[in-house]
Formats: C-alpha cells, sequence, structure tokens
C-alpha cells in the first residue's frame, strides 16, 4: 500500500500510520519528499546507526548515516517522523520531518552537550515509585525537562498497592500536587490495575513517554498499559528501592486504547538542558511572587522588599521550594553558560558589577560604623 493512495489534504480513516500518529499536518510536512519518491514512517527503535521505521507498506530497517550525525540533537530519534528510501540494501533515512516537541537533557559528559530522548510527543509520564521515600526535588527536574520539551507532564505515583494507608497516600499525593503545579497526579497499582484506566484515559490519542528512575515500575506499568508482556522487567532492590536497566533502549509501541507510548531506559541522571522555561512553569509561585519584588532582577538571597523571601518567612513559600529553585537554575545557568561564550561573559560582567556593589556596600557601611 502506497502512502500516494492517500491524499494529505484527506487521509482515509484506513491509512495504516494513523495508530502511530500520522495527520494531515505531517502529512502536508511530508508532501515534498513523496513528491521525490521518498516514503514516509515513524521512528519506533534506534540503536547503533540503525532504526526501526514502521510505514504504511511495514516495518522496515533503516540507516540514518545522512542525517546529520555530529550534532546530537539533530540524531534520529525514537518518535521522529522520517522520509526513507523507497528500495535499496541498505536503505536510508533521508531527513527528518520538524518536531513539534522534543525531550532534551544533558549529558554526563563535560563537554555539555544536549541528548534528545524522543521526539513528538504530548505527554511526558514521570514515574515515580512510592516503594521508596519521595524525592520532590528530582520530581521538580522532571518537570522542568518535561514542561521545557513541549509536552503535558503527567506525574504516576506508581506501586500504590505498597501504601494501603488512604489517609498516607492521600498526603503523598498532596506533597506531590504542591511540586507539581498545573499537572495531572494519578496514583497507579500495575499489580492491581488500579488507577490504569484513568492513565489509559488521559494518554489516549497521543504519543506518550514513559521517564522515570531505574526501579520505578516503568516497565512493569508499560507492560499493564499495552495489556502484553512486552517490556522485561525485574525485580527491584529492597534495600534502595531501585532496580537494573530493563529497558535499554526506546522503543515505540501503539497502545490498545488509542495512542502510542515510548518506553525510556532508567535515568540516573536527569541533567537540565536549557530549561529556563521549563524550571519557571515547574515554580510558576515563586515566578508570581517574584513580580513584586522592589528590584525587577532581583536574586531572592538577602535584597530589600524581596516577595519571595518575605513569603518564606511568612511560611507562605517553603523553604525547600526555594533552594530547589535556585539549584536548578543555576545548573541550567551552567550548562547554558558551557555552550555559550556570549552568555558567558554576560555572566561574568553581572557577577563583577554584583561584587562591585557589594564592596560599595561594606565601605558605605564601615564608614558608617566609624
Amino acid at each position: 500500500m502506497s502512502l500516494s493512495s492517500f491524499p494529505g489534504s484527506s487521509l482515509s480513516s484506513s491509512h495504516p500510520l494513523l495508530p502511530y500518529g500520522w495527520d494531515d499536518s505531517w502529512a502536508d510536512a511530508f508532501a515534498p519528499y513523496g513528491a521525490e519518491g521518498l516514503i514516509a514512517g515513524r521512528v519506533v527503535r534506534v540503536d547503533r546507526g540503525q532504526c526501526d521505521v514502521v510505514t504504511a507498506d511495514g516495518p522496515l530497517r533503516a540507516d540514518t548515516a545522512f542525517v546529520t550525525p555530529h550534532d546530537p540533537l539533530r540524531v534520529v530519534c525514537t518518535g521522529d517522523w522520517v522520509a526513507v528510501e523507497p528500495t535499496g540494501d541498505p536503505r536510508y533515512v533521508r531527513t527528518y520531518l520538524p518536531r513539534r516537541s522534543a525531550f532534551v537533557r544533558s549529558t554526563s559528559s563535560k563537554r555539555a552537550e544536549g541528548q534528545i530522548l524522543a521526539a513528538n510527543v504530548d505527554h511526558a509520564v514521570v514515574a515515580v515509585s512510592l516503594a521508596v521515600e519521595l524525592d520532590l526535588g528530582r520530581v521538580e527536574r522532571f518537570l522542568a525537562l518535561a514542561w521545557e520539551s513541549g509536552a503535558q507532564p503527567v506525574v504516576v505515583l506508581s506501586k500504590a498497592d505498597l501504601v494501603p494507608d488512604a489517609a498516607t497516600l492521600g498526603h503523598l499525593v498532596q506533597d506531590v500536587e504542591t511540586v507539581a503545579p498545573g499537572v495531572p497526579v494519578l496514583t497507579v497499582s500495575s499489580t492491581h490495575g488500579e488507577g490504569l484506566d484513568v492513565l489509559a484515559a488521559v494518554i489516549s490519542g497521543g504519543t506518550s513517554v514513559l521517564l522515570g528512575q531505574s526501579g520505578a515500575g516503568k516497565s512493569t506499568l508499560a507492560n499493564a498499559l499495552l495489556g502484553d508482556d512486552v517490556m522485561d522487567v525485574r525485580a527491584t532492590r529492597d534495600v534502595d528501592g531501585k532496580g537494573r536497566h530493563t529497558t535499554t533502549t526506546r522503543n515505540l509501541l501503539p497502545l490498545p486504547g488509542g495512542g502510542v507510548l515510548i518506553d525510556t531506559p532508567g535515568l540516573r541522571g536527569v541533567g537540565l538542558w536549557d530549561a529556563e522555561t521549563g524550571v519557571g512553569q515547574v515554580f510558576s509561585e515563586i515566578e508570581e511572587l517574584a513580580a513584586d519584588c522592589r528590584f525587577h532582577d532581583c536574586a531572592h538571597l538577602a535584597e530589600p522588599g524581596c516577595a519571595v523571601l518575605g513569603a518564606v518567612e511568612s511560611g507562605e513559600l517553603p523553604e525547600r521550594r526555594l533552594d530547589s529553585y535556585r539549584k536548578l537554575l543555576r545548573e541550567n545557568q551552567r550548562i547554558v553558560a558551557k555552550s555559550d561564550a556570549r552568555l558567558r561573559a554576560e555572566i561574568r560582567k553581572e557577577w563583577k558589577r554584583r561584587g562591585a556593589e557589594g564592596r560599595a556596600a561594606m565601605e558605605a557601611k564601615r564608614g558608617g560604623a566609624r
């Protein structure tokens, strides 16, 4: 079956790629490549310079060497819509269509490179295990990356059956809701099936990426949503709630209730990558308070008339929340500065200005004390 049988202006309801997210907009974006005789497909897995692509004519294996291999943010990744050669051995991906969203984190290398984890995602499902103590700072970190990607975050508190007391479970949900403004927070037990119907309804009809630390129950959750034991599941260590990386690649799989799911390996390190907007979204209440600070460039450290510090003193804003906000902003600024020489110069200039102001203030204070 050829894609030419399905004009972009009027997609048939039987189009083979519809379950994978194909729509009129993708068809329009692909039209110039279709005119060149290329075929469209969605990347369902990438591994070692090659990728598995689902097309209207069925799945195929393609080489990605033609697609900018030197920029880690422009390599083909799971979730991409691509234009592939119709024949050849090997076949080659010629390009990918402009991404609607991209989930990017910084790598652990000292070169400050970004790593793209998934593309064209509608929902970023952050799995948080209730088998261990909640790490709210890590939840905030995941949410910052999710908001920055352009996807709608959803927090799933997995292994809810391990918290049998309803009151305790309610407090845990409330704690997460406090650090996740504007984000649905769902409790799920993959073992007992509780909450799965609600989650399936939330993510149906779009593309979702499943994120979280190793041991968060992502593979079990993925199997429950898929209705089959597709993903390998291994036991979690009792001592710290961590598991081994049962998922080693990113796989895109259609959900029985509609939509597709991208499962990812457990992420030990979740570094920010140019995520200032995402951080602001996670800490929206701090950004709103900052609008009432006396100085527009208030750093919320010790400035007079700081509305943010005032909210901390009154108990309106938890100090832990402000500390986390500062930490993520500093980290993001360092990452951006490493990859942007102009910004590095601006930051040095700002540091010098603040240092000079501090020294002047100290001198004035000493002079007044004489």
